[in-house]
């Protein structure tokens, strides 16, 4: 078993290592600077990923079911345009409400109603998608960010950016939770065998919404360390965390179809993502380059892990 989620992360590792050499070489040529493998590049890089890493942390909850989320776009977007639109100390509390709401529906629709997780987040990213733009006019948002949304995400009192703290927060959490709780354990057995973990007695459809709330509410509060990070919100923010934390996930080692997957990995596979996309911007990759390049990265991986059988962790 350690061998089989071990070796992805492992393979992700040494991806990195060959990334910060490739980016190296590259920039000593064309800039006469080694830039990778600077340290304040780095911790900027680390603060980056710290968006993303939450966003994948909330989507490994609903991957390790073999369930996938296609509203954490805009559940990003939402949250950090209500809040910012609301505004003072409401700001925060009602920018995670956004994602406990859409957890909640999601986790009903499929746990209930028995709708595919992939249909049914699609259509729930849509709804948001319109309310937005019921509620904006068509137009950016006006308002910006509160002091501690851009505290929260830019502030350093320890010397490290706190977006990179509240990304450690949560990781440790959900690691407890995996690890240590019986919740954690329930995830693992619906992502293997749902019907035979129903059938032992635990309420898997309570299983399915918490694991769906978990995802919405790391994709909110994303969304307002990102309007921190920007001084405000704007729509389509979340579009590009989407398709980089199902890879960050996939890269990580967890298996597609569910059951499988450690946590660790999850952080691998997100600074990675995050040092391709940093070397791709360098050498001027269109948008749309990237986006073919994380598609063809999940279809690998999905083929190269996602073909054997299932353990459970």
């Amino acid at each position: 078993m350690l061998k089989s989620i071990d070796r992805p992360t492992l393979i992700a590792s040494s991806f990195i290592v060959i990334i910060l050499l490739a980016g190296t070489v590259y920039t000593v040529i064309t800039q006469g600077n080694a830039t990778f493998i600077e340290p304040a590049y780095l911790l900027q890089q680390l603060k980056i990923a710290a968006f993303l890493g939450i966003v994948a942390a909330g989507m490994m909850m609903v991957i390790l079911l073999g369930h996938i989320d296609l509203s954490v776009a805009w559940t990003i977007a939402a949250s950090a345009m209500l809040a910012t639109a609301v505004g003072g100390a409401w700001a925060i509390p009602v920018g995670l409400g956004v994602g406990l709401a859409v957890g909640l529906v999601n986790g009903i629709g499929v746990a209930f109603l028995r709708v595919p997780a992939m249909i049914f987040t699609l259509g729930v990213n849509a709804v948001l998608r319109g309310l937005m733009v019921m509620l904006t006019g068509g137009f950016a948002p006006q308002a910006d960010a509160t002091k501690f949304m851009i505290w929260l995400a830019t502030g350093r009192p320890l010397g490290i950016a706190n977006s990179v703290l509240v990304w450690a927060v949560i990781s440790a959490a959900l690691v407890f939770m995996l690890t240590r709780t019986p919740f954690g354990r329930y995830i693992y057995a619906v992502g293997n065998r749902e019907a035979a973990t129903y059938l032992s007695g635990i309420n898997t459809r309570l299983v399915l919404i918490g694991s769906f709330v978990i995802c919405s509410m790391c994709a909110a509060l994303a969304g307002l360390l990102i309007a921190g990070y920007s001084s405000k919100a704007f729509q389509a923010m979340g579009d590009a965390y989407l398709l980089p934390a199902i890879a960050a996930v996939v890269v990580g080692g967890t298996n597609i179809l569910g059951g499988q997957g450690r946590y660790s990995g999850t952080i691998v596979g997100t600074i990675l993502i995050v040092l391709l996309q940093s070397v791709l911007s360098v050498a001027q990759m269109p948008e749309a380059g990237r986006q073919v390049i994380y598609g063809l990265v999940i279809i690998v991986m999905l083929l190269v892990y996602g073909r054997g059988s299932v353990v459970r962790a």
